[in-house]
């Protein structure tokens, strides 16, 4: 009796110790990231580890347990407008389940030549959007500010290089407007695009979009942000 009585304080004890800390117990999370955009965010001219969303997630992944899974999902193509991209998110069968999304959009609607007034209408549309994919959580979005083709190689040939960045700064401006007036993180990276006339390796080979490098320091800026958004 007295046997049996020990045998069942030892497997009582195991049971007391076996705590939140311990490995064996914790339970893996998933975290689904969506990314929004045009070709600044599907990374033209870089691999696909190279492109933003894919270096963020990389980047996340060393402050998470282990057993913790990341996925990056990327609805982008290059060329694309605002309405390029709103009729793609709508064509797509998407959950509203996404811990983090973001939003770069609109160098195509000044490239292409778009009346400014559809993109007033058509940021915000997306922006609501981006935040119903979020769990109809603003604090899960955030907007990346448009990169200057201007100190591109490509800008640079255009006759027009320094009304490229003026426009590109009317598009960010009204972007970031409507972010702060409505509580929704804007994180800018346009000033570190504009370095590219000094320092040609944050340019891709093709002369116009951003080198893996450059959109490693477009996640030095947003990682701190997506970490604590994230956790």
């Amino acid at each position: 009796m007295k046997k049996r009585f020990l045998i069942l304080c030892a497997i009582l004890f195991s049971f007391a110790c076996k705590t939140d800390d311990d490995p064996s117990s914790y339970i893996p999370k998933a975290y689904n990231i969506l990314a929004l955009g045009d070709s600044y965010t599907i990374g033209q001219s870089v691999c696909e580890t190279c492109r933003f969303p894919e270096q963020l997630k990389d980047s996340l992944l060393p402050r998470f347990p282990v057993e913790d899974i990341f996925s990056v999902k990327v609805i982008a193509q290059t060329g694309w407008t605002t309405t390029n991209l709103i009729n793609a998110i709508e064509a797509e069968s998407l959950t509203n389940n996404y811990e983090l999304v973001t939003l770069l959009i609109g160098v195509n609607n000044q490239f292409q030549n778009k009346p400014f007034s559809l993109y007033e209408q058509e940021f915000p549309e997306l922006l609501n959007k981006a935040i119903e994919l979020a769990n109809g959580d603003k604090e899960n979005v955030i907007v990346v500010s448009i990169p200057d083709y201007a100190f591109t190689p490509f800008g640079q040939n255009s006759s027009n290089a320094e009304t490229i960045s003026l426009e590109i700064d009317i598009y960010n401006n009204f972007a970031q407007n409507h972010c702060n007036t409505n509580n929704i993180t804007f994180v800018n990276i346009t000033d570190i695009t504009r370095a590219g006339l000094n320092q040609s390796n944050l340019i891709a080979l093709d002369g116009l979009h951003p080198s893996a490098l450059a959109y490693s320091k477009f996640v030095e800026r947003l990682l701190p942000i997506a970490f604590a958004k994230i956790q």
